[in-house]
């Protein structure tokens, strides 16, 4: 595809977010401003800085470009990225304050990058700032390092990258780390970047456990970390040792990016008795709202990364920064509950970020596991043949599984190579959680009442 092509639309190669288009009659709420409460402001966005950050002054919210909007192929092979739909949400944010926005080479199958470097292109490069990452998970050679750097320029069409991030470290503990950046001399290498000035700042994103995470800051007095990125939410706060996460943080006074603020959308996506605990709460707030006031909350945060392939959800998000109220103590309590509320509930863990993709056997993992947790999430999980609902909600749930994903890509498919798991930033034991979805699907085809 040539670049005039391209200037209209995106090639991928895999079928992305199906899913959300197709599956069980939806009962819960994803709540979104539609312009209801008044004009979206345009001069209200909150900002932080940070003295070791020099002159950076960062919308807190950050446009995450992972789940771009897609098109169905023309071709018919798969979803091409919508890059008219990309430009229209990059102008709409930059007009209303976002100013951060976050990539890498492997997002959107990887042509993340290249969109929206088209799309910032049309905007003054020293009005935004633009972070991306140095993706190196499999061969990390120094040559096929070295090659995915430079093309990051290229596709971003810049001559300096104001954040980049040494991509997803924790995975493999230390010695992961070590075979990525140390051995292959590109940590030395990106240093020396940071100097020359082609690199502003110098950071990692992180998913692993706390002791990895503290053997990284340890380096700090070596590598100066100017910034560092985790998930972090309500729900991981507690869960997942978030806090111990931020805590460990605020010892070293390292500015923290937030990824994950909705995990994966769920947080906007929640039960019905979930969504009646908010609403009752604050009923003119949206569900989404209260994750995203809890991620930009703390003092050390510079910006929250949302994935808005949405006009709507951008919308929402730039309400709620502009500008940010602050959880109060008893806020944040009533947030600690709701989140162990929600840990009881039985969903798995799949945030959608498709870093398990593509599977060698062509299964949809993500759209096979975002489908369960819809239907889990409405009520939609037949189990006693005796309840009056089980017809229906067998019915809905196998329908939706097969709109949801193709037959030749479900879960059936997996023969338990266990190539996904490993890249799983959530560490689900994918092959796992595969073959209990297909034994329950054989299960419901079998009990035909």
């Amino acid at each position: 595809m040539d670049r005039r092509d391209f200037l209209k639309i995106v090639g991928i190669s895999t079928v992305a977010g199906t899913a959300t288009l197709y599956g069980c009659k939806p009962k819960t709420q994803t709540e979104n401003s539609n312009g209801e409460l008044g004009p979206i402001p345009t001069d209200k966005m909150t900002y932080r800085s940070f003295p070791s950050l020099g002159d950076d002054k960062i919308s807190i919210l950050g446009y995450g470009c992972m789940r771009w909007p897609t098109i169905p192929n023309p071709k018919g092979e798969g979803e091409m990225i919508d890059q008219e739909a990309v430009n229209e949400l990059v102008d709409y944010a930059i007009a209303h304050g976002v100013n951060y926005f976050d990539t890498a080479p492997v997002y959107v199958q990887g042509w993340s990058e290249k969109s929206t470097g088209i799309a910032l292109k049309r905007h003054p490069r020293e009005s935004i700032y633009i972070a991306t990452k140095l993706s190196n998970f499999s061969n990390p050679t120094r040559e096929n390092s070295m090659a995915m750097y430079l093309r990051s320029f290229e596709e971003l069409q810049v001559d300096y990258i104001d954040y980049y991030l040494l991509h997803s470290l924790g995975g493999g503990g230390m010695e992961n780390f070590r075979h990525r950046y140390i051995d292959n001399g590109m940590l030395e290498f990106l240093l020396e970047e940071r100097k020359a000035g082609r690199i502003r700042k110098l950071g990692f994103s992180f998913h692993g456990s706390q002791d990895v995470f503290d053997e990284l800051l340890a380096l700090h007095d070596e590598y100066h970390w100017d910034f560092v990125q985790i998930q972090l939410n309500y729900v991981d706060w507690d869960g997942s040792n978030a806090k111990g996460l931020y805590e460990s943080l605020e010892r070293y006074n390292i500015p923290c990016i937030i990824m994950e603020p909705l995990l994966g959308g769920r947080l906007s996506k929640v039960p019905d008795h979930i969504v009646g605990r908010l609403k009752q709460r604050s009923p003119e707030s949206s569900v989404a709202s209260w994750a995203f006031r809890f991620a930009g909350t703390p003092e050390l945060i510079l910006t929250v990364l949302s994935g808005m392939a949405y006009k709507e959800h951008l919308q929402d998000n730039i309400r709620t920064y502009s500008p940010l109220e602050p959880l109060n103590d008893e806020e944040k309590e009533f947030l600690y509950e709701t989140g162990r509320l929600l840990r009881e509930y039985p969903t798995i863990p799949c945030n959608d970020c498709k870093y398990c993709m593509p599977c060698p056997y062509g299964i949809d993992i993500p759209a096979i596991l975002l489908h369960y947790n819809k239907c889990v999430n409405e009520g939609n999980i037949p189990e006693d043949q005796q309840d009056e609902n089980y017809r229906k909600a067998r019915r809905a749930f196998l329908v939706g599984y097969d709109r949801s994903v193709p037959k030749l890509r479900q879960a059936n498919h997996c023969i338990g190579c266990n190539m996904c798991s490993k890249h799983c930033p959530q560490r689900i034991n994918i092959p796992r959680q595969l073959q209990r979805i297909d034994h329950f699907v054989e299960e419901l085809k079998q009990n035909a009442l």
